[in-house]
């Protein structure tokens, strides 16, 4: 056999297609990491000003013009009130400018991300200094000491979504990827639903009893373990049942290449470019991100949208993977009526012989 028959039986068009597509996930991976994460610059933070009633409007006109609009300043009544809207993280923060004196407060929350905080209190210090003031920087959220830059909530929800899609794969490449019957999807879900409890349970244990990385609720945040891994799983199966072996590849794309990097985890939305700041919220480990932040440093305020987003997730793979077995039963059904199950082939007449030339009556091998 010449060479070119080597490589032909070494590498089928089939290989080549899943390498080629290999090939694309490596470069897109390296495009979305790198795009997203290799100038982080805060742009339009939403932020807070307290400030006497003749100076506030200027204040924020002020902020508002800074070069490259670093923040989306919005007038706050009182000091109590801007501490309320970012622990229910409708602000990342807030300067309350002392009328009867010349140094500032300046409100931030660590929990949501040290690198957001740190750049808040860089912008805020060079922009009063210009009226010759100060600032006091109080965190009303500080990240645990043992969870350096916030970065714990983020690797947790990586860690169960890695686990969410990986568990699915395997359940499906097991039989082959397509599900056969109803009650083979059925069992799939009931393992990924048993997977997803555990994983939920175990990865909250680690981060909390264990390493004491993330204060907050033990039980809360294994539930939302839970079901950050049922979503991620139950997607990927759907996508698997969808497109065979390549919906692994799907599934890659959208939790890895295209969630990790815009969830606000290595630094928060706000110092992201735009389009992953719009994707980031819409997936699964930027929501999940979002709400294992907001249990373990800000009460477990502002977690509605981001569960509602992991439920639909959870939802749309489950319903997608049931309806694509029936699909699957029906058209097995359609190619194999009227036969043994293979296709083509008539089953024997009551009282006559077999294939196998097995006399009526005689013993039946199945």
């Amino acid at each position: 056999m010449n060479f070119a028959g080597e490589v032909r039986q070494a590498v089928t068009p089939r290989a080549a297609l899943l390498v080629l597509g290999v090939l694309v996930l490596q470069l897109l991976f390296i495009a979305s990491y790198v795009g997203a994460l290799h100038r982080p610059v805060p742009t339009d933070v939403p932020f807070g000003v307290v400030a006497p009633p003749q100076a506030s409007q200027q204040l924020v006109t002020d902020l508002d013009g800074l070069p490259g609009g670093p923040l989306d300043p919005r007038t706050v009544d009182d000091a109590a009130e801007a501490r309320r809207q970012i622990m229910n993280r409708e602000i990342d923060g807030a300067l309350v400018v002392n009328p009867t004196g010349t140094t500032d407060t300046l409100f931030v929350a660590s929990g949501g991300g040290s690198a957001l905080a740190t750049s808040l209190e860089k912008i805020t210090t060079a922009a009063v200094a210009q009226q010759r003031r100060t600032v006091r920087t109080v965190d009303l959220a500080p990240a645990s000491s043992d969870d350096f830059d916030g970065l714990s909530s983020f690797y947790l929800v990586v860690g169960w979504c890695v686990g969410g899609y990986l568990c699915a794969s395997i359940l499906a490449i097991s039989a082959g990827s397509r599900p056969a019957n109803l009650r083979r999807a059925l069992i799939r879900t009931l393992v990924m639903a048993v997977y997803s409890v555990l994983g939920g349970i175990g990865g909250a244990i680690i981060v909390g009893p264990v390493l004491g990385a993330l204060p907050g609720s033990l039980w809360g945040l294994a539930g939302l373990g839970a079901l950050v891994v049922f979503a991620t799983g139950m997607i990927t199966l759907a996508l698997q049942a969808l497109t065979g072996i390549v919906g692994i590849g799907l599934a890659v794309l959208i939790i890895v290449i295209a969630g990790n990097p815009s969830a606000g985890g290595a630094f928060p939305l706000p110092m992201l470019p735009d389009f992953w700041r719009a994707i980031g919220p819409a997936l699964p480990p930027g929501a999940g991100t979002w709400v294992a932040r907001s249990i373990a440093y800000f009460r477990g305020n502002a977690v509605t949208g981001s569960l509602l987003v992991l439920s639909a997730w959870a939802v749309a793979g489950t319903a997608l993977t049931l309806l694509l077995s029936l699909r699957h039963k029906r058209r097995h059904a359609a190619g194999t009526g009227g036969t043994d199950g293979n296709a083509g082939t008539p089953r024997p007449s009551p009282g006559t012989s077999g294939s196998t030339g097995t006399p009526p009556g005689g013993a039946h091998t199945a």
